[in-house]
């Protein structure tokens, strides 16, 4: 068989079976817009996963570092304690003056967090906004 023998498709001369129907067309763009997003939201999941894996093993590392900072902090107090005890200091002074050095300085970061934390307040515009949404519904809906 040749391409010339194969049978042409034949026009239709009904003018209503060359335009869709209204119904055709929004049941066409509702499947389009459908696919389209699902789509965006297959790719959002495929970056969120990837920045979500990179978020957790930076916070993994940070926190190792942090733990050894913390635990290295032994090392550093231990070596103050004995350079004051170098200068001539009893040496269980010299520790008692670290003891008290961290005392003071864990207690300023308790009392500045504690400032903060008193500063955090309710979301106010947020609230009235969202109660004046819900009665603008209730009253439209009846």
């Amino acid at each position: 068989m040749t391409a010339s023998s194969t049978p042409a498709p034949k026009a239709s001369t009904d003018p209503a079976a060359a335009d869709p129907s209204i119904g055709q067309l929004v049941s066409d763009a509702s499947t389009h817009l459908s696919t389209i997003i699902r789509g965006e939201i297959e790719l959002a999941k495929l970056e969120l996963r990837s920045s979500v894996k990179n978020a957790g093993v930076g916070i993994g590392f940070f926190v190792g570092a942090a733990v050894l900072a913390l635990f290295s902090l032994v090392y550093g107090f231990q070596a103050l304690a004995e350079g004051i005890a170098a200068l001539g200091v009893y040496r269980w002074l010299a520790f008692l003056i670290v003891f008290l050095l961290q005392l003071v300085v864990a207690g300023l970061c308790g009392y500045l967090g504690f400032k903060k934390v008193k500063r955090v307040r309710a979301p106010q515009r947020t609230i009235k906004t969202t109660k004046e949404t819900v009665d603008y519904l209730s009253k439209s809906r009846g």
